[in-house]
């Protein structure tokens, strides 16, 4: 049994991977079979999530393939969804890209919540009570980063294309993302002049307890700074000697050298973040760390 795992557009498996195995002159479904069985892993959570699924899903190319891969994962306290293999990839990208839609709609419901100076957390609260809604990925910031939700998000929208379909909420949870995470920017202005002052950055990995920053959302922000003309001075426990290598010209400090600066932003919710102390500090906070509310000038992107 050949089971492929990695995150493919519905399709790949019947139209890329199984004629490709083919050329070896076996065929499949009778020399060998063939499943789609997506991993839904977080990044620092992958072990655990591995061992303790909310589902595993298996799409197979015939019964006696899946039945394989059933035995398999026969220890795993977790419902089973036998489904064909193009079904199988959708329902990995559906869950994904369902993850970004509910991203983007708390933070537009919190931009319309900052104007009428309501704090966003406390409505995605009132709602996660509604068993429909749940309380997961409700918190409002910047916006979604990484590796996986973007990747998948763009890939869809791209074969929707393809099919000559217009998937025109996609786009706008993906529009609507580009746009947010500049808001943190807008924000500072109101409150110093970019050219020349010195700019504060708290956590630069795409989130926190990983040292990834593919298309982490502060590489768009730092690049903005930068060509305004501002100072930075930037802090994350795990990602500084890789951010470096993109950005060489920012000063990578202590914790306690970026609350010296002329205002501080904060872009990953870093445990430790929780911790340090913003009495006196401009801070324009992007992802909730609530001890930053004690500063003297304090706004949240959207709350």
């Amino acid at each position: 049994i050949i089971a492929v795992k990695s995150t493919v557009i519905p399709g790949t498996t019947e139209e890329v991977v199984i004629p490709i195995l083919e050329t070896s002159g076996k065929a499949v479904g009778r020399d060998f079979g063939v499943c789609m069985t997506p991993e839904f892993l977080r990044e620092g959570k992958g072990i655990s999530d591995f061992m303790h699924p909310d589902r595993i899903v298996i799409g197979e190319y015939d019964r006696s393939s899946g039945d394989v891969l059933c035995n398999l994962y026969h220890t795993f306290d977790a419902p089973v969804v036998r489904v064909s293999l193009k079904t199988a990839e959708m329902i990995k990208y559906a869950s994904n890209v369902f993850l970004t839609t509910k991203v983007s709609f708390i933070n537009e419901i919190g931009n319309i919540c900052k104007q009428l100076g309501i704090d966003t957390y406390e409505v995605a609260k009132g709602m996660g009570y509604d068993e429909r809604i749940g309380h997961k990925f409700l918190n409002a910031g910047i916006g979604f980063a990484g590796p996986c939700l973007l990747k998948d998000l763009k890939a869809l929208i791209v074969r929707a294309n393809q099919l000559g379909y217009e998937p025109r909420l996609l786009e706008e949870v993906l529009s609507l993302n580009e746009r947010q995470v500049l808001k943190l920017v807008e924000l500072l202005r109101k409150h110093i002049p970019l050219e020349g002052s010195s700019v504060g950055i708290l956590g630069l990995s795409y989130k926190p307890m990983t040292d990834d920053i593919k298309d982490s959302l502060s590489i768009e922000i730092v690049n903005t700074l930068l060509k305004e003309g501002a100072g930075l001075k930037a802090y994350d426990p795990q990602v500084m000697p890789n951010f470096e290598i993109l950005f060489p010209q920012i000063e990578y400090v202590s914790p306690e050298e970026v609350l010296k600066c002329d205002a501080i932003l904060i872009l990953t919710e870093w445990e430790e973040f929780e911790h340090l102390d913003y009495r006196g500090k401009i801070v324009i906070d992007g992802r909730r760390v609530l001890k930053a509310q004690e500063a003297r000038i304090y706004e949240g992107v959207c709350w």
